[in-house]
């Protein structure tokens, strides 16, 4: 077992073995000592009283807190106890049991909620290739046939009864790199399909999967796009299935009211599960979400909730703010993402110029925020597949500078997210009563230096450290040119790895040429040649970005990881989901 103690900003962690405690350690910023009797003594402590880091008091003391539901206190104190928020103010005193984080220099917010991602749910149906490329009708064949069997009257795509809960795996460790960024919740739903999933709203650290569930179902999720090689193949079919199996099970539900009232001499109506999971959704008891980015998707998307009665929300927006009245006056919010188009390539000499459509839309983006806060629409930020997670910040800091307030932006990714989602009654401010979610800033939030020292989710605390900032004049991350910082492991060179794509192995080679924190190389697979984009190091863990090549479509993979030695492992995650790697460096 182990049992966590911290005061101020040092934090000690007493690591006890069940089996014998008579030679206990302890650890002090990473370094092991012996202290027989203190710690013997503290053993004890945490033995008999059964709790760990979450069921303790503890204090968050000279801060700024930004409460998000009212005003900001400049220098207060935030106490937690059990993992939820019991006092917060200027003048509270932490409690004589309390353990102290003298958060001097830090901002407290509520933390930062992230209101759609894919996070979570292991991939464990192929994605049909929509695209018309080379080979694409094939693999979507081949995808069709590798698609799990159901009793489902509907194709893969079209059933609404698959939940996002049912695929969602429990471990802490899948989350670092979004936590360590200042997350502390997700909403989260499936990848592929017309009907992508019922969504489910999770924290981010839990030993089970039932401690991570905040909220299960949140929604049904619907995306507009095809099946590939089934009905339906173009959107307006998509449009056009999508009302009638609404409208089916309208027809459905009302059968199935009258039999259950008298079933003398009526047909027993069949039973449909794709039609049933729909129930909820046509009686007003769970909402839907549209996954809608053009101003004609969106509109075409208010159509249907108008028609249906439905309770809908708009996640993407990329031209909502065109929209904006009329979404006030539906009452419709929007789940806005802050993936924010950009250039995919460098500009040269030779290259053609954008079409004025792009250039237009890249501009517009951040502005959308403004003109919905302007109309009175709720809405919240997403990260909408973002390749790095740190451009969820730096584009929220965009849409300040487009117009929106500041406050407005941290409710965004606060209490308005908790609000759209239903959980404000826990989640999204500084509250007493509220679960302690808190994340603990240093610097401006929407500044290139922020840094997350610590992350508290369900009164679990997360810590990382800050690597030491180059002194001025030189460049950032490095020791002499061309060589790793002193705080960052060397990685370059060649390995080979083996890739776990469920039912297969993928064997494949990374290269790295390392300068400083930053890294260019390439991974060869027999899926093609991928050049890094983006590669970063700090301490022993890496991560990068790029793009492969699959049934004619071009699929955007992030890869993060950790050399030990000549070891090296992570995950490669794709839009079809996450595949953990291992290998060895090769002499």
């Amino acid at each position: 077992m182990g049992c966590r103690l911290a005061r101020g900003n040092f934090f000690f962690i007493l690591s006890v073995n069940d089996n014998s405690i008579s030679n206990p350690s302890f650890t002090y910023l990473g370094k092991v000592m012996k202290i027989e009797h203190l710690m013997l003594l503290l053993a004890a402590i945490c033995v008999f009283s059964g709790s760990g880091l979450n069921a303790q008091s503890y204090a968050i003391t000279n801060a700024r807190v930004v409460t998000v539901s009212g005003p900001a206190i400049e220098k207060g104190t935030v106490v937690v106890r059990d993992g939820v928020i019991i006092s917060v103010g200027a003048d509270v005193r932490p409690p004589a049991d309390a353990q102290v984080f003298d958060a001097t220099g830090l901002t407290v917010y509520p933390g930062f909620i992230d209101s759609l991602t894919n996070l979570g749910p292991a991939q464990t149906r192929p994605a049909a290739p929509t695209g018309g490329g080379p080979g694409a009708a094939a693999a979507a064949a081949a995808a069709t046939q590798q698609q799990p069997t159901s009793n489902s009257n509907y194709p893969a795509g079209l059933r609404p009864e698959e939940a996002a809960m049912t695929d969602l795996r429990a471990g802490e460790a899948q989350f670092e790199s979004v936590r360590n960024a200042g997350f502390t919740t997700v909403l989260t739903t499936g990848r592929t399909g017309i009907f992508t999933g019922q969504s489910l709203v999770v924290n981010l650290a839990g030993d089970s999967v039932s401690t991570m569930v905040v909220k299960e179902p949140f929604a049904q999720h619907v995306s507009f796009t095809t099946l590939g090689a089934t009905y339906p193949q173009s959107l307006l079919g998509t449009f056009a299935a999508l009302r009638q199996m609404f409208l089916d099970a309208r027809r459905l539900q009302e059968t199935q009211r009258i039999y259950a009232a008298d079933p003398k001499g009526i047909r027993r109506p069949a039973s449909d599960k794709s039609l049933e999971a729909l129930f909820p959704a046509i009686n007003g008891r769970l909402p839907v979400v549209f996954n809608a980015q053009t101003e004609i998707q969106i509109i075409r998307a208010l159509d249907l909730i108008k028609e249906l009665n439905l309770k809908g929300i708009i996640a993407g927006g990329q031209e909502a703010g065109s929209i904006s009245n009329r979404l006030k006056a539906a009452n419709v919010p929007v789940l806005l993402s802050l993936n924010f188009p950009k250039r995919t390539a460098a500009a040269s000499p030779d290259a053609d110029p954008e079409p004025m459509d792009t250039l237009r839309l890249r501009a517009e983006a951040p502005k959308v925020a403004g003109k919905l806060a302007a109309a009175g629409v709720k809405f919240a930020f997403q990260s909408g597949a973002l390749t790095s997670i740190s451009d969820f910040f730096a584009n929220a800091g965009k849409t300040v500078e487009a117009g929106l307030s500041r406050e407005a932006a941290v409710r965004a990714m606060t209490l308005s997210a908790a609000e759209i989602l239903g959980v404000n009654d826990r989640l999204g401010s500084i509250e007493v009563g509220k679960i302690a979610n808190l994340t603990l800033v240093k610097g401006d939030l929407f500044g290139r230096d922020k840094f997350v020292p610590q992350i508290i989710i369900d009164g679990k605390v997360f810590e990382q450290k800050e690597s030491p900032r180059p002194p001025a004049g030189s460049s950032r991350g490095q020791g002499t040119a061309g060589t790793p910082a002193a705080n960052e492991a060397n990685i370059g060179g060649v390995y080979s790895i083996n890739i776990e794509i469920p039912g297969q192995a993928l064997s494949a080679t990374l290269s790295f040429f390392q300068s400083g924190s930053a890294f260019t190389g390439t991974m060869v697979s027999q899926l093609g040649t991928t050049p890094f984009s983006d590669g970063r190091v700090s301490g022993n863990n890496f991560t990068f970005s790029g793009v492969v090549q699959f049934g004619g479509a071009n699929l955007d993979v992030t890869v993060s990881g950790r050399v030990s030695g000549n070891e090296i492992s992570g995950t490669v995650t794709t839009p079809q989901g996450p595949a953990n790697f291992t290998g060895t460096k090769t002499p």
